[in-house]
């Protein structure tokens, strides 16, 4: 069996017909800080899109109610950016404003204290070719080793650390969590 590389898995997946109703979501969701006025992007995430109504969640009653009535602005930004497939209204509501996080983190990049921003590229890697499973463990050994380069060690265990994880916990993550069951009251 070979290794495909994720970016190939991505556009395959993206290619199929099941796709299509997901795409319009999407790139409206990608394009969203450039359509919606940077003061209002905390306060208003979209939810879906129904028979051409955008469902956007907002933080509070109100914001749904400014919010409401500036749709015909929105829709004007929003259709412009997207005229193909153009929306026909917005609603605005509240009620599903702590689900909507759950959307967003699956389209923004994560912020818990263990992601790095970590790009390389590795030349030798080539998405066409297959590869044996040995190879492809050489080669995320490789990467782990590369990423590891300049991080701070924990004061603990003096493994690699990513610096988020340092600066929440002051240790990395499986120290920190030990750490804490053996301080939990109830760990026997």
């Amino acid at each position: 069996m070979a290794f495909n590389s994720l970016n190939h898995l991505v556009i395959v997946l993206t290619q199929q017909p099941e796709w299509a109703r997901y795409k319009r979501y999407y790139l409206l969701y990608k394009y969203w800080n450039e359509v919606i006025d940077p003061k209002i992007v905390s306060h208003a995430r979209p939810l879906y899109i129904q028979r051409d109504l955008l469902w956007v969640a907002t933080s509070s009653a109100v914001w749904a109610q400014h919010l409401s009535l500036q749709r015909h602005l929105f829709l004007k930004n929003i259709n412009a950016k997207f005229p193909e497939e153009p929306l026909i209204d917005i609603r605005f509501s509240s009620a599903r404003w702590h689900d909507s996080q759950l959307i967003a983190d699956t389209f923004i990049e994560s912020s818990h204290p263990s992601h790095i921003d970590f790009q390389v590229s590795l030349s030798h890697t080539n998405s066409h070719n297959l590869i044996t499973p040995a190879v492809a463990f050489q080669r995320w050994t490789e990467l782990i080793k590369m990423r590891a380069q300049g991080m701070p060690l924990c004061p603990q265990c003096r493994c690699p650390t990513p610096p988020g994880e340092i600066k929440r916990w002051s240790l990395c993550m499986h120290c920190a969590t030990q750490k804490w069951q053996t301080n939990y009251p109830y760990s026997q």
